[in-house]
């Protein structure tokens, strides 16, 4: 079974839940192109890492979710990454052979996520991202920087079994402060 990033759900609502990620570490790369290509392009770079393409020819376990969020370089930009899995850190791993490709340490933050299934177009994602931000306004939370489009399953994964979510980094909660 495919290992999935960690979190903690700290409140549930009828349209979201927030949770808490620990610190992780993503392989990430840049890519350029259409909502729906970009994972794609990005995607073989990424199994090249994590397929023993870095400095020690190591495999790396694959994990879940792939994400996909706007680069601030512009529009038509995206940055896709992988989470790494637990206890990855970047001092002690492989660096990736192919200079489009690093590892970069997520801090610890509060984030909420919708989950909805279904195909992974600009349409589904844009639909859910309005709902979650709609949601998070109605109950007074504030999102702290780019949404993030979260895939869990397989290309191969028929759209109606798709686990996938909208995920809205948010500021520290007031009790947290």
């Amino acid at each position: 079974m495919t290992e999935e990033q960690p979190y903690e759900v700290v409140e549930e609502h009828p349209d979201f839940e927030v949770r808490w990620y620990p610190e992780h570490v993503v392989a990430e790369t840049r890519v350029q192109g259409s909502f729906e290509s970009v994972g794609n392009k990005a995607f073989m770079r990424l199994v090249g890492y994590i397929g023993g393409r870095n400095t020690e020819s190591t495999k790396v376990a694959m994990t879940a979710p792939v994400l996909q969020e706007p680069d601030e370089l512009g529009e038509g930009r995206y940055v896709v990454s992988f989470v790494m899995p637990s206890g990855f850190v970047p001092e002690d791993s492989p660096e990736p052979t192919n200079p489009d490709v690093r590892l970069r340490s997520v801090p610890a933050h509060w984030a909420a996520a919708r989950r909805f299934s279904g195909r992974w177009s600009r349409g589904r994602y844009e639909e859910h991202a309005k709902r979650l931000t709609e949601a998070l306004e109605s109950v007074g939370l504030e999102v702290d920087g780019p949404l993030r489009f979260a895939r869990f399953d397989p290309p191969w994964t028929p759209w109606f079994m798709r686990h996938n979510e909208v995920v809205a980094p948010l500021r520290p909660l007031p009790e947290q402060d």
